[in-house]
């Protein structure tokens, strides 16, 4: 229809056809994302990817012939500035995959049973280029980063190249908060947090808040059940 926008296209791989139906049900009832297609396996969905181009790619884990994993490596290594941005459903006893499902290219994580506005939401989040984890997974990952070793003896040393505001909105990213709270928490603006945030993943070399979650992790700068401290704004 002339005048309105183009809509977001998707690509559904999981093995099982009820849930594929179920999850292709739900994003063809709405008017701006479209299923252009099903892969009832990892190694069809990498296919698919290549011949599709679709937007976002709602990758199952544990998936016959070819699992969720190595075909997210497969299709954001065939070219990371274009490929689709794929969300990953994973459930409780899937979540020693999240890590490197996060290192393969993954834009979010979802439990399957996420609510309808939950999924909605997550590709729409991926298709805007951002990422997006279930909080319920977020925790759990965080359990694993911090059960992998011992604390690091010392910072990285790119922390000290962010500014106070930009430490101090990275550790509330960290710490899971998102944008319109770290705004009604520091009392500033949704869009200076984005604007701060951006220069402090640009100085780390991080590609999203995802990654933020992640580096903060590996690093120790926090654990688990810790809220970041707040820091003095700056003047």
């Amino acid at each position: 229809m002339t005048g309105t926008a183009k809509p977001v296209t998707v690509l559904v791989a999981d093995d099982q056809a009820l849930v594929r139906a179920a999850l292709v049900a739900l994003l063809d009832s709405q008017p701006d994302l479209a299923v252009v297609a099903q892969a009832p396996n990892g190694a069809a969905a990498v296919e698919l990817a290549r011949d599709l181009a679709p937007d976002v790619l709602l990758m199952d884990i544990r998936m016959p012939v070819m699992d969720g994993l190595e075909a997210t490596r497969r299709i954001v290594g065939d070219s990371p500035e274009t490929a689709p941005r794929v969300v990953v459903l994973t459930t409780y006893d899937l979540d020693e995959y999240v890590y490197d499902a996060l290192g393969a290219g993954a834009y979010g994580f979802l439990l399957k049973h996420a609510s309808p506005e939950e999924l909605l939401l997550a590709v729409r989040v991926a298709a805007a280029g951002n990422a997006l984890i279930s909080p319920a997974v977020t925790r759990r990952l965080i359990e694993a980063f911090t059960a992998r070793g011992p604390a690091s003896p010392r910072p990285p040393v790119a922390l000290g190249r962010l500014t106070t505001r930009e430490r101090e909105i990275f550790d509330l990213v960290a710490g899971g908060l998102t944008n319109t709270e770290i705004a009604r928490t520091l009392l500033i603006a949704e869009t200076t947090v984005k604007t701060h945030l951006g220069h402090a993943l640009e100085k780390l070399g991080l590609r999203d808040r995802v990654h933020a979650v992640v580096y903060a992790y590996e690093n120790h700068l926090i654990t688990p059940g810790d809220r970041p401290a707040r820091r003095r704004p700056d003047t």
